[in-house]
């Protein structure tokens, strides 16, 4: 059971944007999110997407950090990876 967040890189609203993702169940990542403190609007279908500046306090919490690459990869491995076309 882990807990990734990638690198931020998605630029939105004056601020780069990372994902939070769990490799074993979405009931984990809304259990690590709600530790976190991460709103739940921010919830979208298999991830979190979370501003650059929360992801020390993420990573403190004991999110791993990941490439964006190794995130997909991860999540896609878990079966939990929602295909932009059914979004």
């Amino acid at each position: 059971m882990t807990v990734l967040v990638d690198v931020p890189m998605w630029p939105a609203h004056d601020r780069l944007w990372a994902h939070l993702v769990s490799d074993s169940s979405i009931e984990e990542l809304h259990a690590f999110a709600e530790r976190a403190g991460l709103p739940r609007r921010s919830f979208d279908l298999d991830h979190y997407d979370v501003p650059e500046e929360r992801i020390a306090a993420l990573t403190a919490l004991g999110a791993e950090q990941v490439t964006a690459h190794e995130l997909t990869r991860r999540l896609i491995a878990s079966g939990l990876r929602v295909k932009a076309r059914d979004r």
